[in-house]
């Protein structure tokens, strides 16, 4: 504590003054214990081992508070395993946060870990604001003392403060913006929260070309560079210039509310005839904008790609019978279909794309005679992989060039293959149209920033094609149901992609209705119909 503080104990509590601010730590109750204890200059100099009890735990974890409330960094960080690395924070939250006074209240332990809201007041020039948040700290024996020391974490400060990062108060780096969605509707992050690291990377890249003015904000400061500030409260605003974005209130609405019924999910929608992104969510809704930048394995969404690139190639249509059986080997890899189903070889290939058969398209790389095949398509009519201008940091999908069993894994979405809900949506955007657009959240016209194009388009009659088995998925294949609902002209694709590790696949929808298309992700979901597939048709409602 520093010199000059005062404690007065109330109630079974302490409050304490230092440099004339109040700092204070509530409801610190010392329970009975498991034996563990702390060490004191009585106790055994032999380093203890084995997890902290719980007298241990709540004694530390009153100590920090109370050296961090009254105002102690070195004090708060000597009681954590890395002193180093808490300190410039934990001096930070008065000296560069402007935190003027703090309230600490410790809940209950829970294991090794205690969970604590701050009431504060951040003062700058005269304006002044309170502040509420919770966190948690965790307690773990030290590797060298054997002391039980707080696990120090930059979230023990706040929950969003990530490695490197900083708190701060004072005047905005940038002006405030008003996002808007094309139809002119205001686009905030409380009502939309899956946009908020969007509108925070607006903020950063277009604040001071929009005609605003900076406010006065308390900010988590990144250590990238290239990362866009995370306001975190508003102490006076500044003037806010407008923004005009290709969003959707109502489509991103209707997203916010679907991917909320999943721990782990992602959707993008987009209309195929211009690239205009109409909606992106994420659930959790954190500073990963997993929609956009996620990178996994899309499963069998990407045999949109494998059929348009086989047919490019004239070795099958859409009325050709292939063979679909339960199993496919190639070059010593063997494939199978779920739950190994079969289909008569008199059955077509959009039979075998309805019912999303891995075999008949594993069967047929033989006759590309080119095992970069799918790689090349992806580029140069796809768009994947290039460097896509959006307004906002993607990951622009990646099809690298493969051999043998890798790359027949490829042809189902599996393998080395690296996609998110942007990136498949996009594919279906472009199998709509025949051609692709780069996807953009911002228009061109803000900027004059180059967009990504391809090397050639879709012919007509694959395109024809590609839309034709699309809709024969929505009516009687693997997607009738979750597309029941959606009106208009539409199509669709489901996949599944295996996890190594994970006991239940990752869940992939595509869709499309009139001019928008729609792709969604959800973690551990299983069968693309049955997760993501009411994901995609909420939103295609809701824009179409």
């Amino acid at each position: 504590m520093r010199s000059g503080a005062k404690v007065a104990i109330v109630g079974g509590a302490f409050v304490l003054v230092a440099g004339g601010l109040g700092y204070g730590v509530y409801d610190v109750v010392l329970g009975g214990g498991d034996g563990g204890g702390t060490e004191t200059a009585a106790a055994s100099s032999e380093v203890k081992t084995g997890p902290p009890g719980k007298e241990e735990i709540e004694e530390t974890a009153k100590s920090f508070l109370e050296a961090w409330a009254s105002g102690d960094a070195p004090a708060a960080a000597q009681l954590t395993n890395n002193e180093s690395g808490a300190e410039p924070l934990l001096a930070g939250y008065a000296a560069e946060a402007h935190v003027t006074k703090a309230v600490i209240t410790p809940g209950p332990a829970v294991g090794t870990k205690v969970p604590y809201t701050v009431k504060a007041t951040v003062s700058y020039e005269g304006k002044t604001k309170p502040w509420s948040y919770s966190s948690e700290l965790t307690v773990v024996r030290g590797l060298t003392t054997g002391k039980a020391l707080v696990d120090w974490q930059p979230t023990v400060i706040h929950p969003e403060l990530t490695e490197g990062a900083t708190l701060k108060t004072g005047e905005s780096s940038t002006a405030a913006i008003e996002a808007l969605d094309h139809n002119g509707k205001v686009l905030d992050k409380e009502t939309y929260p899956s946009l908020g690291p969007i509108l925070d990377s607006l903020r950063e890249k277009y604040g001071d070309t929009t005609g605003g003015s900076p406010g006065i904000e308390t900010w988590i400061e990144p250590a990238d560079e290239q990362l866009p500030d995370t306001t975190l409260l508003t102490l006076a605003k500044g003037k806010p210039g407008k923004l005009q974005t290709t969003l959707d209130a109502g489509a991103q609405a209707a997203a916010e509310r679907a991917v909320k019924q999943f721990s782990g999910a992602s959707v993008v929608a987009v209309r195929p005839s211009t690239g205009s992104i109409r909606a992106v969510a994420n659930n959790p809704a954190t500073g990963f904008n997993a929609a956009m930048q996620g990178k996994q394995a899309p499963g069998s969404t990407l045999k949109i790609m494998t059929a348009a690139m086989l047919m490019d190639k004239g070795l099958v249509s859409a009325n050709s019978p292939v063979e679909c059986p339960k199993e496919a080997t190639w070059q010593s890899r063997t494939f199978h279909n779920l739950k190994y189903f079969e289909l008569p070889p008199t059955d077509t290939f959009t039979t075998s794309f309805a019912r999303s058969c891995n075999t008949a398209f594993i069967k047929l790389i033989d006759d590309t005679k080119d095992d970069t095949a799918l790689a090349k398509e992806a580029r140069d009519v796809f768009g994947i992989g290039l460097d896509w201008k959006t307004g906002v940091v993607s990951f622009d999908g990646s099809v690298p060039e493969e051999a043998g069993g890798e790359a027949a894994a490829q042809y189902i979405g599996q393998g080395t293959v690296q996609m998110n809900a942007l990136n498949i949506a996009s594919i279906t955007a472009t199998a709509r149209n025949g051609t692709f657009r780069q996807p953009v959240i911002v228009p061109q016209t803000l900027d004059d920033r180059p967009l990504a194009t391809t090397s050639r388009s879709l012919s007509p009659s694959v395109t024809r094609q590609l839309n034709d088995m699309m809709r024969a998925t929505a009516s009687w294949g693997t997607g009738k149901a979750a597309m029941a609902s959606v009106g208009g002209d539409k199509g669709a694709k489901t996949g599944s992609a295996e996890v190594d590790g994970q006991g239940t696949s990752n869940s992939w929808f595509t869709g499309f209705s009139n001019d928008l298309a729609a792709a969604a992700v959800v973690q551990s979901g299983g069968h693309g119909g049955d997760a993501a597939g009411p994901v995609v048709a909420a939103v295609l409602r809701a824009g179409s």
